[in-house]
């Protein structure tokens, strides 16, 4: 391939194993050159992750250490598994597998059943939802089309975490999972569910799981031929790795250990399937003697949003948190996020789809923006709102609302009582429009009270109380308006919502967004009851939800912008209070109890900022960037030379030294020698000088700051007056 022919679509092929390294910061250099042994990666957003597994690979094949067909690479969904194989192919490393866990478990199903069980694999189920309905059927057990989607994913759920029929009620209890039903009554569903597939010799997407892992646990002879086949594993997305899949993998693996693994359990947001971060967490007891590896150079987001997200771990509690990585971001410095609180649901939408536009006309493309809300209910009114800004959008992970088939179901009851007039006996006792309307959708399966945890039945309610919310709006502004007139409105937004099938605006739920990322990211609706979730209840519970805001964040490149309102129609009552995932962050709030994260990043009080954000941090004598928490503080490699006052730095030593004393604490606690002496090296002249120095936060400026600066200028300091 030419030089004038080569373009990003088409990258040349590395000429050999060490041109696979080029490019690769030292952390990936270090993932991709560590062939032996256990791995395990932890890899922050945007940190690159996949380019250091997959040079990890393709090094190990061109440089002849692994054969290609002994490599099995697993990930969770098949965009993924392709995107791996393509890069693998442009480094020059086809053949090697890199599929999903369910890909690679039926191929080696589909090849051993025969020899195992004899015969043709049974027929597998292309959609399980009709099978459980015929089961509730039997057990008479009424569902809606809603409660089967949910029942069958508690079926899904049971099946993953490797629970049998009768032990659901009490591994819903341990879990303190919300069952969209009575447990004994899903029990009873999942009971005839698994006996109505044996009858007729079909299997599910779990079964594929379930029954590779007792063919390989009873058949020694063809576990040890898949683990002569495949001798080298490496997994993604490892926080998301379910009992069964890792039962699999051990299956697989047998007693070697020629595995690496890559994950980040601050970003551990499936839990309501199964997904588990403690195999990542725990890696290290399991493997004592494995390599671990930190990526926490985030190359896709500014300084400043690098900085939310850290602030935002910064609060968090648990085993995840414990573990959270401290971004540091590779990028030049950009906006500052924006928080902006409106009085009403209508006016934050409005004013997003605004500042949308703003965007757009200053050459931001509609294809990298999105605007990411908590759950689908709350996308109807950015639908409008953008419509009549007349600004393009696509909608990821969900139908339009007005497409919807509860919104289609109401429509046409709506419709028909409207046109029935006073002949309704259902309308008999309701006075006003919104009673008609509850009146009507209470058919349908709107109640006041929303239904307990989530799922498809709480989803198919938010859609209904939506419409009810509409007509108590409508009235609001038209109070002579009949449910003709509301039907009318409907039909109208409805045709105003069509918007053209061009590129657009993302609107996308911040779960359907996992694994995206765009220019400029707005996350609406954050308030408490919305994130986090009502239904949050337990500690881990919430954690997860403010994992969810952290995953919203990292999606942004450049532009950030984090909305809520304060009452939910214009004119209500200002009842709502911003996220408490947010606190200490947004202006004019405190983080109660929050816990600095150290390095790069924490939490920036007021609307100001008095200390400027740090974008990568470079080294100020070769131009290096330094990662290294020592060489930060310097802003100097520690090779490079330095050009420090060392009388200024004894005489810092010796206050620091009085300063400890009066305190009654170590000398380090004052400030850290790599903190003196940095700033013997900077000599700064003002507080914003001295605040650029790592180690000198608010607290410590506020009392040190005064001195420091004076011994910096020459002066005379004394102890005598300084307050604990």
């Amino acid at each position: 391939m030419t030089a004038a022919t080569h373009s990003s679509l088409f990258p040349q092929v590395p000429e050999s194993a060490d041109a696979v390294l080029d490019g690769l910061d030292p952390e990936q250099r270090e993932v991709a050159t560590a062939l032996h042994g256990p791995v395990c990666v932890l890899a922050g957003a945007g940190t690159g992750k996949t380019r250091a597994i997959t040079h990890r690979i393709a090094y190990g094949v061109r440089a002849g250490i692994l054969q290609p067909a002994s490599v099995l690479a697993v990930t969770f969904t098949n965009r993924a598994a392709g995107e791996m194989r393509g890069r693998l192919r442009q480094l020059g490393a086809g053949g090697v597998q890199a599929r999903t866990f369910h890909s690679a478990a039926l191929r080696q199903l589909q090849y051993f059943w025969p020899k195992a069980v004899g015969g043709e694999l049974p027929r597998l189920l292309d959609r399980k939802i009709q099978l459980v309905a015929e089961s509730a059927a039997r057990c008479r057990i009424r569902l809606d089309r809603n409660e089967l989607r949910d029942v069958t994913s508690e079926i899904e759920w049971a099946k993953v975490t490797q629970t049998v029929p009768a032990d659901y009620p009490a591994a819903v209890a341990k879990s303190y999972r919300d069952a969209p039903r009575d447990p004994a009554e899903i029990s009873q569903v999942y009971g005839m569910y698994e006996q109505l597939k044996r009858d007729r010799s079909v299997i599910d997407f779990e079964d594929v799981l379930l029954l590779t892992v007792g063919i390989l646990q009873d058949r020694h002879d063809i576990a040890d031929q898949i683990r002569r086949q495949y001798q080298h594993f490496v997994v993604d997305e490892y926080q998301d790795v379910s009992p069964l899949q890792q039962r699999l993998l051990d299956l697989w693996m047998g007693d070697r250990d020629d595995l690496c693994v890559v994950g980040d359990a601050s970003q551990t947001i499936y839990s309501f399937t199964g997904a588990t971060p403690d195999h990542l967490l725990n890696f290290r007891t399991r493997h004592p003697g494995a390599t671990m590896v930190k990526l926490v150079r985030d190359y896709r987001s500014t300084p400043q949003v690098v900085h939310l997200a850290n602030g935002l771990l910064s609060q968090a509690k648990g085993r995840a948190a414990e573990h959270r990585l401290e971004l540091i971001s590779q990028r030049d410095p950009g906006p500052e996020p924006a928080y902006v609180e409106y009085a009403d649901e209508p006016a934050e939408a409005e004013g997003t789809a605004r500042r949308i536009r703003e965007l757009i006309a200053a050459g931001v493309p509609a294809g990298e923006i999105a605007v990411l809300y908590r759950i689908n209910a709350q996308s109807e009114v950015y639908e409008q709102a953008l419509a009549d800004a007349g600004v393009p959008y696509q909608l990821r992970g969900a139908e339009r609302f007005f497409e919807r088939q509860e919104v289609r179901e109401a429509g046409v009851a709506l419709r028909g009582a409207a046109r029935a007039g006073g002949n309704d006996a259902l309308l008999d006792d309701a006075e006003d429009l919104p009673s008609q309307v509850r009146a009507v959708l209470s058919t349908k399966g709107w109640t006041t009270e929303p239904p307990a945890g989530s799922g498809a039945v709480r989803d198919r309610w938010e859609s209904l109380a939506a419409l009810v919310r509409l007509a108590e709006d409508f009235v609001r502004v038209r109070p002579e308006a009949t449910l003709a007139d509301l039907v009318a409105e409907l039909d109208e937004r409805a045709a105003a919502q069509h918007a053209p099938t061009v590129q657009g605006v993302t609107l996308a739920s911040l779960h359907s967004a996992k694994g995206l990322e765009w220019d400029a990211v707005f996350l609406v609706g954050l308030t408490e009851g919305m994130m986090p979730i009502t239904y949050a209840k337990t500690d881990e519970q919430v954690e997860e939800e403010r994992r969810l805001l952290y995953v919203g964040v990292t999606r942004a490149r450049l532009h950030l912008a984090l909305s809520w309102a304060l009452s939910r129609a214009p004119g209500g009552r200002a009842s709502r209070r911003p996220t408490r995932f947010l606190n200490g962050m947004r202006p004019g709030s405190v983080a109660p109890g929050a816990r600095g994260a150290g390095g790069a990043g924490g939490i920036e009080r007021g609307s100001g900022g008095k200390r400027k954000r740090r974008g990568p941090v470079l080294c100020r004598v070769c131009g290096k960037t330094l990662t290294d928490a020592g060489e930060m503080k310097l802003m100097r490699c520690e090779d490079c030379p330095s050009d420090m006052d060392e009388a200024l730095y004894e005489r810092l030593r010796e206050w620091r030294s009085d300063q400890a004393k009066q305190l009654g604490q170590p000398a380090y606690c004052v400030f850290t020698d790599k903190t003196l002496m940095a700033i013997a090296e900077t000599v700064p002249g003002d507080e914003g000088e001295l605040t650029q120095i790592s180690g000198v936060g608010g607290r410590k400026l506020e009392r040190f700051g005064a001195d420091v600066l004076a011994i910096c200028a020459g002066q005379e300091v004394g102890g005598d007056d300084e307050e604990d």
